[in-house]
């Protein structure tokens, strides 16, 4: 299977971050993807997180990179199989899940359980002198409410 990667160069600014989630939203469509499409959805709610957690927590540029896989090399076909999701930063910090309690206004604390909920996987290594935080969405996957089935007691905790 092919794979069409493309990137996007992010500023030190949190204002990068709707810039970001246009992008995806333009690659999907020339992509052939429904930009309000469920998984369409999922890649831009994704990018957001990981992209404010690169800029907010580092204090960086980062690179965004999305890797789209193509059934027959044609990149209008449209995705099939894992789309992955990359967030390189000047950080070797390892990202931490944190819970952000039981305070319902808390701003932040759940870019990542969210991450976890909606990816196959998800993960992290050191790359230069920063790190690389990837995630991988089932293009083929049916839509899941991540609010059926969760435990949100816990999560608030």
């Amino acid at each position: 299977m092919q794979v069409l990667q493309v990137q996007l160069a992010v500023q030190a600014d949190p204002s990068e971050v709707g810039r970001a989630r246009r992008w995806v939203r333009s690659r999907l469509l020339n992509h052939g993807v429904d930009p309000d499409a469920p998984m369409a959805e999922t890649v831009v709610l994704v990018v957001s997180e990981l992209v404010t957690n690169a800029v907010v927590h580092t204090g960086c540029p980062a690179v965004l990179r999305l890797c789209l896989p193509v059934a027959d090399g044609s990149a209008q076909a449209g995705p099939c199989g894992l789309l992955r999701v990359e967030v390189a930063d000047a950080s070797r910090t390892a990202p931490a899940p944190r819970h952000a309690g039981a305070d319902e206004d808390a701003t932040n604390g759940r870019g990542l359980e969210l991450v976890e909920l909606l990816c196959e996987r998800w993960g992290w290594y050191p790359d230069g002198s920063g790190k690389r935080v990837w995630c991988e969405i089932d293009t083929q996957a049916r839509p899941v409410d991540p609010m059926a089935g969760a435990d949100w007691a816990a999560l608030a905790q």
